[in-house]
């Protein structure tokens, strides 16, 4: 028994960790991702000019400061020459003092640059995720998205703005020391460089692990902002059934390996500067060493020695510069691997033919499944008027809502066809589509803001238009009492609002709306009696002059529609009026009886 039980939760571990691990991506082309980068850089290109040139200014000054220090020991301090070395102060001053000021129209153009360039890149991600299909979603955990649009984005950024045009500086500084070393003594600058080997040696093996690192650390962001978001969300599950213990634990895991990940970089980043620093010092050592044989001015050491530590400071800040874009790159990979998706729910051909337009709703033998090989809709043909009004019903399972679905093609068909006012669905924009729609679901979910904006459903709302709407379905009076009236506050999901005042919102919403065509998915189901008769008028004025689909949970409030559709396993198995179906005694006057026998019962 314990072993079955081992077993049944390493399945369940394996399950979860499929679910909330990402594939590590296979080896990156840093070009690629820089070209598609580049696309967002390119319409910002002036701050990158400026950047770049504002660079190699700085660089070319910061060029003349070990020969000024040369010229002010020979001719200055050595000669006791105070005129020189005052001037030559001066000088060095003015040098200083110049770079900073172009370091500062540098910093400021390279940041700007990438922010603005970052923040195009996080509303395309953003707006892109907007346009893919449900079932994308059904298989992506919430957080892992997140990280897509904040963390990975902001990998990006942190390159993007400090280090990626610096690169370009400091290999055109690191050319122009090579230049200067070789004309103050080429024999000194040979031993100097005979280091660079080394370097260039322990870089590339470095690199190699630290990008894996950094994917590796993305990945586990991914995982805890993904399980973070579940364990938030499922706080009241967690606290009734006192899993907190289970929930910190499988935190502690994962927060565990998201620690041990940065840890693994941490220590290539160390490695990789003590060892650049190790080889620094040995250059300086070799060169102290082969003076003793080959005698140069005390100006020109000091000068060669600074050059030497210039020389050392633009291959670190490469280093160090690669170690972020070694995390950048990891961020891209997964952003741009966001936006390769091509999610389709069914392949898709050519539109149908044009079907009845007097029809406003038509399924034309449609089979559809969530998972392949297990059809919801199986062979389904139904249609809907102009202006009728009608009721789905049916057990749970019976594909209702899976109806209202393909409708607004959050789902595509497998088989058949789809048509709204006649024109097959596959063949229309899904934002024109959704314009013909106002949906009202039994889950209403309100966003963060104020009354009025959630009815205006993202609109600027205006608030005589709210006032009116709400008038029409008897609830004007039920918010212009709280505090703040139309305008009050509207907490995350709707908490500080009950069920029946969350509903009549989605019913105001659907009615600003104005759209022709009207879906409610159970929009009384999960509220008492008292509120359901408000709602049930509130409905009255809703579907008034509309073509309406009302999926029932209630039958007690689809008497007056004008036919009833009652399925079963996918398919339609009686329609009529509620009348002809009581009369017919089949699937609905059984589901009639024992509707009304558990309210009774209650």
């Amino acid at each position: 028994m314990s072993g079955s039980n081992g077993k049944a939760q390493n399945r369940t571990e394996k399950i979860l960790r499929d679910f909330h691990e990402e594939a590590v991506l296979g080896k990156a082309y840093d070009a690629r991702l820089l070209r598609r980068l580049w696309a967002f850089v390119h319409p910002h290109r002036k701050l990158l000019y400026i950047g770049v040139g504002f660079g190699i200014v700085v660089s070319c000054s910061t060029l003349t400061r070990p020969l000024i220090m040369k010229w002010v020991i020979d001719d200055g301090i050595i000669a006791k020459d105070p005129d020189t070395l005052m001037r030559g102060a001066a000088t060095f001053a003015a040098v200083v003092l110049f770079e900073q000021m172009m370091q500062i129209v540098r910093i400021y153009a390279t940041q700007l640059l990438g922010a603005r360039a970052v923040g195009d890149l996080r509303s395309t991600v953003f707006k892109f995720l907007q346009t893919l299909p449900m079932r994308f979603f059904d298989h992506q955990p919430v957080g892992r998205l997140v990280t897509r649009v904040t963390n990975d984005t902001d990998a990006i950024l942190e390159f993007a703005a400090t280090d990626a045009f610096a690169i370009i500086t400091d290999l055109l500084r690191l050319a122009g020391i090579v230049v200067m070393m070789l004309m103050l003594d080429w024999q000194l600058a040979i031993i100097a460089f005979l280091s660079v080997p080394p370097v260039a040696i322990l870089v590339r093996e470095v690199r190699k692990r630290h990008r894996e690192a950094f994917r590796e650390i993305r990945s586990k962001t991914a995982r805890m902002n993904a399980t973070m978001n579940e364990q938030v969300n499922g706080m009241t599950v967690v606290q009734a059934f006192n899993q907190q213990d289970a929930a910190a634990d499988e935190f502690d895991d994962i927060n565990a390996a998201y620690r041990d990940a940065n840890i693994r970089s941490i220590k290539y980043d160390a490695m990789q500067d003590a060892a650049i620093d190790a080889v620094m010092a040995i250059s300086l050592a070799s060169i102290l060493w082969f003076v003793g044989f080959h005698p140069v001015s005390f100006g020109a050491l000091v000068a060669f020695n600074a050059y030497i530590k210039e020389f050392f400071e633009p291959i670190s800040a490469l280093a160090q510069r690669y170690t972020v874009l070694q995390s950048s790159m990891a961020g891209a990979e997964r952003v741009f691997a966001l936006l390769d998706t091509v999610e389709q729910d069914a392949p898709l051909g050519e539109p149908a033919a044009d079907g009845d337009a007097e029809l406003a709703l038509e399924l034309d033998h449609v089979s559809f499944g969530y998972k392949a090989g297990v059809n919801v809709l199986d062979d389904i043909a139904m249609g809907v008027r102009r202006g009728e009004k009608v009721a789905l019903v049916g057990p749970t399972g019976s594909g209702k809502t899976t109806i209202a679905s393909l409708l607004l093609r959050l789902y595509d068909v497998e088989r058949g066809v789809v048509r709204v006012f006649g024109k097959d669905v596959v063949g229309v924009d899904r934002s024109t589509l959704r314009d013909h729609f106002a949906v009202v679901p039994q889950d209403v979910f309100l966003f963060p803001g104020s009354i009025a904006h959630n009815i205006a459903a993202g609109q600027e709302p205006d608030l005589r238009r709210v006032e009116d709407v709400l008038r029409r379905i008897d609830a004007y009076d039920v918010f212009a009492k709280r505090d703040g009236g139309l305008l009050g506050p509207v907490e995350e999901r709707g908490q500080n609002f009950s069920a029946g005042e969350r509903q009549l919102i989605a019913f105001a919403r659907a009615l600003y709306r104005d759209a022709p065509i009207l879906i409610l998915d159970e929009a009384t189901a999960s509220v008492d009696s008292d509120t359901e008769s408000r709602l049930q008028r509130a409905l009255d004025v809703l579907i008034r002059e509309r073509t309406a689909i009302i999926i029932a949970h209630r039958l007690s409030t689809i008497q007056a529609v004008d036919r009833i559709i009652v399925l079963h396993k996918g398919q339609v198995k009686e329609q009529g009026t509620h009348e002809e179906l009581l009369e017919h005694q089949g699937l609905y006057a059984k589901l009639h009886a024992l509707h009304f026998a558990r309210e009774e019962h209650a």
